[in-house]
């Protein structure tokens, strides 16, 4: 078995290497699944000397086991459900718009905390590659991917440093290309797999953001 990941920046050091066909280029924008997602796509953006933004996605978990997903909301308004979950599971249409209205509440309040006075990124045109710190049922993805999707993107690629074996099968449609570093047969967790995965705070993520932009080179605008 291989040694656990010292941390998410470690993480995304090692993942920037199989992106290594995408470093250099305007037309490419690396976008982090906000909060634990940030710090390894910063390595990434850092490492392929391309543009970083973030793409606030809010996790809709059952109501009586809010970690197990049943889907998720981003921020400019596309969604994702389960809907075999939530008819296993009972809820009702109810309850799903009562987490749906917590979530866009909660995005909103990620927005102006992440961003501040700064607008996102255009991703029209470009390639996107969304990151996050690992996945498992894949929920935030495939809500992010349907987002960029309505940006016009010319590529969504999704890049993680683990998931569990099979996962590019839940999101086939929804990216273009998939890149894992790890695939273990057995997962029970992201954070098994690594050492620090304490929660990553708000103030840490607008610091990257800002330590990303201040780095960027002329990225930000995209093709010339």
């Amino acid at each position: 078995m291989e040694r656990p990941y010292t941390d998410r920046r470690e993480a995304g050091r090692l993942l920037a290497t199989q992106l290594s066909a995408y470093a250099g280029r305007r037309d490419v924008i690396v976008l982090a699944l906000p909060r634990g997602g940030v710090p390894v796509a910063y390595e990434i953006a850092r490492t392929l000397r391309v543009a970083l933004d973030v793409l606030p996605v809010c996790k809709l978990g059952l109501p009586w086991q809010p970690e197990l997903a049943m889907g998720a909301l981003s921020s400019n308004g596309a969604q994702y459900v389960d809907s075999a979950l939530v008819r296993t599971a009972g809820v009702s249409e109810a309850q799903l718009q009562s987490a749906m209205a917590l979530a866009r509440i909660e995005l909103g309040r990620r927005e102006a905390r992440y961003r501040g006075e700064r607008a996102p990124l255009a991703v029209a045109g470009r390639v996107a590659i969304v990151v996050d710190d690992g996945m498992a049922t894949g929920a935030s993805l495939k809500a992010a991917a349907h987002a960029l999707a309505t940006l016009g993107p010319a590529r969504i690629v999704a890049a993680l440093p683990v998931a569990p074996a099979g996962s590019q099968d839940r999101l086939t449609g929804a990216v273009d290309e998939f890149v894992c570093a790890r695939m273990p047969a057995t997962f029970y967790s992201v954070g098994q797999f690594y050492l620090d995965f304490d929660q990553v705070d708000d103030e840490t993520v607008r610091e990257l953001l800002d330590a990303a932009a201040a780095d960027d080179g002329g990225n930000a605008a995209g093709p010339a």
